[in-house]
């Protein structure tokens, strides 16, 4: 009788979970319209005080992202004052949705990695995940390991899609 072999083992083919990357840690975010005299106005000096009284430890190695959920205008300088409260305690403050910090966080990843690993390698970039990927970290892939990878696919190893070859 014949031994069963794993092709995709003997392929050469590295396999490459783009979810892997994914920063652990709890996300907050920071709902601004809290922070509003009935909910439209910015009052300088009540914002600061309210910035002032926040308890920034609630905060202490979280990613947060600050965002407005009303139409209300909100001067730049009061992101700046709130982000400058927080930057010394969480690990990452963004502007936006919880999905846009999520797509800074995977941009930071991909562009912070060191993928040398993965040099001259036949890469299968993992398609399916129990991780919901922003679509930017798969383009923010392809721009770091094109230029050192000798092939790059997408999918799963019985059926995948080719991107290119080097």
């Amino acid at each position: 009788m014949d031994e069963i072999k794993n092709k995709v083992a003997a392929s050469g083919l590295v396999n490459f979970d783009l979810s892997s990357l994914m920063p652990k840690g709890r996300r907050l975010g920071i709902d601004l319209k809290d922070f509003l005299f009935e909910g439209l106005i910015l009052r300088e000096k009540d914002f600061r005080e309210q910035v002032a009284n926040l308890p920034a430890e609630d905060y202490r190695d979280a990613y947060v992202h600050i965002y407005c959920s009303t139409d209300a205008i909100v001067p730049l300088w009061a992101y700046f004052l709130l982000s400058a409260k927080l930057t010394p305690v969480a690990k990452k403050v963004a502007y936006g949705s919880r999905q846009e910090l999520e797509m800074v966080l995977m941009h930071d990843a991909v562009a912070g990695n060191d993928f040398d690993e993965l040099r001259g390698k036949r890469v299968l970039v993992k398609g399916c995940s129990e991780v919901e990927m922003p679509v930017n970290a798969y383009v923010d892939l392809v721009s770091k390991l094109q230029p050192i990878v000798k092939s790059l696919m997408f999918g799963e190893a019985c059926s995948n899609v080719p991107i290119f070859k080097n």
